[in-house]
C-alpha cells in the first residue's frame, strides 16, 4: 500500500500515541473508547507487535489499524527500504555469527501486504521477534539488524529505524530474577567518553518516544510468555538528560499499569553529569533513581577520559547531584569504571572516598568492558577487591557490578560499530 503526500504528512507511528491520543483517534472512527484497553494489553502485556493477532478486535479494526500505521518509506523510491527490509538479521552466540531464518524469528521477510507471523524459535516459549520492520501491520518501526545471545543470559538488539539510523538495546539477566533493559536514547553519542564505543561515529539524532518504547517492547518479547522486564536502565548508547523530553514520556508509558507495569524504583536513569539535565530531574520530582558517571576521583583524569567535564567538573556534578538528593530524598549511585592503570589505584580510592564522604550515596564499581577499538585494559581481580576494600574502609557504600555480555559486544556501542558496513 503507497502512502500518498497526504498521509505522509499526517503519519505518526503507533507508540508515539498516548492514552487519550489513542482514544481520540478511535472515537473519530466511531469506536468506543474500551478498545484502547484492549489494543495497549495486546501491545505491552500480551507481547505481541502484530495489529493481525489482536484477535479480540473486529478484523475491520486490525485491518484498519494497520493501514493508518503504516510507516513511510524513506528511501526516495529508489527500493533501497525493500532490499532491506528483505535482509535477514545476524545470530551471534558467543561470537559465533550466522544469519536467522524467518521461520527461526518467527516473521517473515516479504514486504508489501500484511505480514504472516510464524511461532518462535527453538524451545517455542520466546515470543517472536519479527524480520519484516515496519510499517505493516505492526506497531514497530525498526529492522531487526542483528541479535546477539550470550552464555551468562544476556541478549542484545540492533535495531535500525527509517531513517537507516542504528540503536542497540539489551536484555540483561541475573540469578535473582531479575530481567533488566537497558535502553539507548540517542543515535551515537556526542559526550566523547574515551573508554565508550558509544561516540565512535560521532552523534547522529535524539531517539524519538516511540523509538525508546520499541527497544523495550522488544526487550520484552525476548522473555518468555510468564516473565516480563522487572528493571529499565537508561545507559545505552546517548546522554539521557540531552533527550529528557522523549525519555520521560516513553518512561511513563513503561512504568504504567496498563503499560510495563514497572515500579517507580525499578527505573534508573544514567548520566555522564549534565548540572542542567540532573537539576531539571531535581525539579520535575522524577520517581526515578539517578545514577552518575563520576569515573575519576579528580579533574585531571576525569578531562582526559570524560571531556564534558572540560565544560561540568567534578564540583559542578556534584553540586546537582546534591540537589537531586535534597529535593527527592533519593540517593545518588555514582558509576566508577575501573580502568587498569588510569583509575584503579589505591590512591584513587582514597581520593574518591575523600570527594564523596558525608554524601549519602553509593558507588557502582564496575571493572571495564573491553571494546577492540579502544586501548584499555580491564583490571586484574585482585586489583578491583583492593579498590573496593579502600573504599568500604573509608566508610563508602559500594556495589559491583560484574561484566555481563563481553562475548556479544555488550558494551555501549560495541555492536553498532562492529556490524556498521553490513
Amino acid at each position: 500500500m503507497e502512502k500518498t503526500s497526504e498521509t505522509t504528512a499526517e503519519y505518526r507511528p503507533f507508540l508515539e500515541y498516548s492514552k487519550e491520543e489513542l482514544a481520540a483517534l478511535l472515537k473519530s472512527w466511531g469506536l468506543p473508547g474500551y478498545r484502547v484497553g484492549q489494543i495497549r494489553r495486546w501491545v505491552f502485556a500480551r507481547k505481541t507487535d502484530r495489529f493481525s493477532e489482536m484477535s479480540d478486535l473486529s478484523k475491520e479494526l486490525r485491518t484498519k489499524l494497520a493501514e493508518a500505521f503504516v510507516a513511510p518509506r524513506q528511501d526516495g523510491g529508489n527500493g533501497e527500504a525493500a532490499k532491506k527490509a528483505a535482509s535477514l538479521p545476524i545470530l551471534i552466540e558467543n561470537g559465533v555469527e550466522k544469519t536467522l531464518s524467518s521461520a527461526e524469528i518467527g516473521g517473515t521477510v516479504e514486504t508489501g501486504k500484511v505480514a504472516e507471523t510464524g511461532k518462535a524459535a527453538a524451545d517455542g516459549e520466546t515470543s517472536s521477534v519479527a524480520a519484516a520492520p515496519v510499517g505493516f501491520d505492526s506497531v514497530f518501526e525498526g529492522r531487526l539488524v542483528a541479535k546477539s545471545v550470550s552464555d551468562d543470559g544476556s541478549e542484545k538488539l540492533l535495531i535500525e529505524w527509517r531513517d537507516g539510523a542504528r540503536v542497540e538495546c539489551v536484555l540483561l539477566r541475573d540469578d535473582r530474577g531479575h530481567r533488566s533493559a537497558c535502553v539507548s536514547v540517542q543515535v551515537g553519542c556526542a559526550m566523547k567518553c574515551a573508554f565508550c564505543a558509544s561516540g565512535l561515529g560521532g552523534f547522529s539524532r535524539n531517539l524519538t518516544k516511540s523509538e525508546i518504547l520499541e527497544e523495550l517492547l522488544r526487550l520484552n518479547a525476548l522473555l518468555p510468555k510468564e516473565e516480563r522486564l522487572t528493571h529499565i536502565v537508561v545507559m545505552g548508547t546517548g546522554e539521557p538528560t540531552l533527550n529528557l523530553d522523549a525519555l520521560l514520556p516513553a518512561l511513563a508509558e513503561a512504568t504504567a499499569s496498563d503499560g510495563l507495569d514497572l515500579g517507580n524504583r525499578k527505573v534508573t536513569i544514567s548520566t555522564v553529569g549534565i548540572p542542567a539535565g540532573i537539576r531539571r530531574l531535581a525539579a520535575e520530582n522524577v520517581p526515578y533513581k539517578l545514577a552518575v558517571s563520576l569515573h575519576a576521583p579528580n579533574d585531571r583524569i576525569r578531562d582526559e577520559i570524560m571531556p564534558q567535564n572540560r565544560i561540568h567538573p567534578i564540583a559542578e556534578v556534584l553540586s546537582a547531584a546534591d540537589v537531586f538528593f535534597k529535593t527527592t530524598g533519593r540517593r545518588v549511585t555514582f558509576e566508577y569504571i575501573l580502568l587498569d592503570g588510569i583509575n584503579a589505584g589505591l590512591e584513587h580510592a582514597a581520593e574518591l572516598a575523600r570527594l564523596l564522604r558525608n554524601k549519602t550515596a553509593i558507588v557502582n564499581v564496575i571493572p571495564y568492558n573491553p571494546a577492540p577499538e579502544l586501548p584499555f585494559k580491564t583490571p586484574s581481580t585482585q586489583t578491583t577487591r583492593r579498590f573496593v576494600d579502600a573504599l568500604e574502609d573509608a566508610g563508602i557504600q559500594v556495589k559491583i557490578r560484574f561484566r555481563k555480555g563481553d562475548k556479544i559486544n555488550a558494551a555501549c556501542g560495541q555492536l553498532r560499530w562492529s556490524l556498521r558496513d553490513r
